[in-house]
């Protein structure tokens, strides 16, 4: 490998289901590097390692010069989902221990009588209660001896728990005295990793800060193994690089952090591609986009608006409600690798069950039998099965053929366009799925379609963006230069970011101002300490303020970005009635008005994403061929090009296939192409086919 020091290269990594994608970034020549290793189930780090060397070899860059590494992971989502995380316990105030069990209270689904709840993720048997408590203004109403002490000590060891959760009632409130009461406890039991749940997120509501500090503790095992191995693997190629974990707030943090607090990475490999997206966006000159991530298990969107990504601050993950914000990202239908199915009433079926990596789709010749989406895409004719991954993958037409045609004959179709109507019909049942799913999602923010652009990615965004967009009416699609690796090419450059909270409980009056800047001016502190921590900032941080707030007497609060230099009662007042307005369509400045939680996010640059700019159009692109296309609209003959023939102003018009090593694009019927400065791909409806 030839090739010395290279100043701020980094890449970054997405572990997903199917394939482990990987972006090499070299900012000192505008270099934008992509791989995909197939993923490897049974160890991650194994594929993050195969691919690291590979992509470092096709840059002859010797892994040592590396700058950074930022590594986005599903692996603790997959355990909460799956339920193979810690043996864990939990320690709660004396009078809660049914905190888990009887949560909310609310049914899992109003109209079936036979639903099942969720098992809690600590059974009984293993939570301990304490005689510990405060009042909701954080006086301590019952605080332990050393006895009390001793004896929840005895019970914990008695569970044979890895790890624990320390829950005092209205813990929030008082944070240091939750400490307090874990750290004697931890001098009592060395053996055993004890996290206070103020500590992890001091948020009102007790179920749910109870549930946040028991799922950190119950992937904290399996993700510190796995980043344990991960770094043994990476340092055995030579990398000295730090290493960045990346986050569900679509920033990074440092591998020491996220395996102190795991939770904040759970969902970190979409939110990587949505900030990405949020970038690219930025870049063309686009304020609102929905992005649409189609990958090989499912596929999700976000919305973006003024060029910021949305959030939650309440979203579940395998049934549970998570509290900590996140990147707004909800599924919306089927991946490339969703089975293709008939019901027992005879119904055609897209879904949710998915081919995975093993054995893949039928075309994959690795054992499949059912019939996929990515098979549909092989048998339409949309994409070539001699130049999937750049011709690295050859796929078996004549398996997808097969597997097709047997569904169509259970509809009765047959003869030689059986396996076409059966993947075209899929693909349309697959579209109008996602297409309920998007509406629904901007309808219920109050938005448009019409004024959003889709920006596609992952391998199957690209292909499926212009049939979505269509069934939407969305008129404007934005395909990034390297899709299918989009998510780990977001991850590359993530920003740091630590999100922190904590519960007020105060009207909003001259006095809770006060408290609110107090508590924000102590966020701000403990922010700036977390970002020494990490290192490797290469910009001055920016603190984005904001607070829960809500009219007296409703139930739920409201979000409300802050001014930092206008925090005064009347200033965040207004915030809040403006907000509150535009979302429910009125305002009531008479109405009192209460605070809930202050909200605090730091953000610093660990440095850009080199941007190339492609040489500007000659003649024109000649086409690499043609071949016949069958979508539900219809079968036409559509030219096929390379992209990497494609210049900056290129235009062409529909129909037409775009190839890339990663994906295909296709532009259908009624629909335009124009390349951008950068190698984005600019899709305009320009009429109805």
């Amino acid at each position: 490998m030839t090739g010395g020091p290279a100043p701020g290269a980094r890449v970054g990594i997405d572990v997903g289901g199917t394939f482990t994608d990987l972006v090499l970034t070299l900012p000192a020549d505008g270099r934008v590097l992509h791989h995909k290793e197939p993923s490897t189930p049974d160890d991650p780090s194994r594929a993050v390692a195969d691919g690291l060397a590979a992509i470092l070899q096709d840059a002859g860059l010797p892994p040592g010069a590396l700058a950074g590494v930022t590594h986005g992971t599903t692996i603790g989502l997959n355990a909460v989902i799956q339920r193979r995380g810690a043996r864990i316990a939990l320690v709660v105030t004396e009078g809660f221990r049914d905190v888990l069990e009887i949560g909310r209270s609310r049914m899992p689904s109003s109209f079936d009588l036979y639903a099942g709840k969720e098992e809690p993720l600590v059974p009984r048997e293993r939570i301990v209660e304490i005689r510990a408590r405060l009042a909701p203004d954080g006086a301590a109403t019952a605080t332990p001896d050393e006895t009390e002490l001793d004896r929840v000590a005895a019970a914990l060891t008695a569970t044979r728990a890895e790890a624990a959760a320390v829950v005092v009632l209205n813990g929030y409130a008082d944070p240091a005295f939750e400490e307090n009461v874990t750290d004697r406890l931890r001098d009592r039991l060395p053996g055993m990793r004890l996290a206070a749940s103020a500590t992890v997120w001091p948020e009102i509501r007790e179920y749910e800060r109870t549930l946040v500090a028991c799922l950190n503790a119950y992937i904290q095992p399996l993700m510190r193994d796995y980043f344990d191995r991960l770094v043994e693997r990476l340092a055995a190629l030579g990398v000295t690089a730090p290493v960045y974990i990346a986050a569900s707030n679509g920033g990074s943090l440092g591998l020491a952090a996220a395996a102190e607090r795991p939770l904040e990475t759970i969902l970190s490999g979409p939110a990587s591609g949505v900030a990405a997206a949020a970038r690219l966006a930025a870049a063309a000159g686009l304020d609102d986009v929905v992005t649409f991530d189609m990958g090989g298990t499912s596929s999700d969107i976000a919305v973006v608006t003024g060029g910021r990504p949305e959030f939650a601050t309440h979203t579940t993950v395998g049934g549970l409600p998570l509290i900590l914000p996140v990147v707004a990202v909800g599924a919306i239908g089927a991946g490339g690798g969703s089975v293709v199915r008939v019901d027992e009433q005879g119904v055609l079926k897209v879904g949710p069950q998915s081919a995975g990596a093993d054995p893949g789709p039928v075309a994959y010749r690795r054992g499949g039998t059912r019939p996929t989406v990515t098979d549909c895409y092989l048998v339409t004719g949309v994409i070539d099965p001699a130049a999937f991954l750049g011709g690295r993958m050859a796929l078996d037409a004549d398996a997808s053929l097969k597997a097709l045609a047997e569904v169509g004959a259970q509809f009765g179709w047959n003869g030689e366009d059986a396996a076409g109507r059966a993947a075209a019909a899929a693909l349309q049942v697959a579209t109008a799925g996602m297409a309920v799913e998007l509406r629904k999602t901007l309808a219920q923010r109050g938005l448009d379609p019409a004024h959003f652009a889709l920006v596609p990615y992952g391998g199957a965004g690209p292909t499926h963006a212009a049939v979505l967009a269509e069934e939407v009416g969305i008129a404007h699609i934005v395909v990034p230069p390297t899709a299918a690796t989009f998510c780990a090419l977001g991850a590359a450059g993530a920003d740091l970011r630590r999100d922190l909270a904590r519960s007020i409980r105060h009207r909003l009056d001259d006095e809770g101002a006060g408290r609110l800047r107090e508590i924000l001016a102590g966020l701000a502190e403990q922010a700036h300490s977390w970002l020494v921590a990490q290192g490797a900032v290469t910009g001055e941080p920016e603190l984005l303020y904001s607070a829960d707030l809500r009219y007296i007497g409703q139930a739920y609060e409201l979000r409300v970005p802050l001014d930092g230099g206008a925090l005064d009662a009347p200033s965040v007042a207004e915030a809040f009635h403006t907000d509150h307005e535009r979302l429910y369509g009125f305002r009531d400045p008479e109405a009192p008005i209460e605070l809930g939680t202050a909200r605090l996010a730091i953000v610093a640059p660990t440095g850009g994403l080199p941007r190339p700019d492609l040489q500007a159009a000659g003649t024109g692109p000649v086409p690499a061929g043609h071949r016949s296309v069958l979508l539900p609209a219809g079968r036409f003959d559509a030219a096929v090009y390379a992209r990497d023939g494609l210049r900056q102003g290129d235009a062409l018009a529909g129909p037409l296939i775009v190839e890339q090593d990663d994906t295909t694009v296709l532009v259908p019927p009624g629909w335009s192409l124009e390349v951008g400065l950068a190698g984005d791909l600019h899709l305009h409806r320009s009429s109805r086919p």
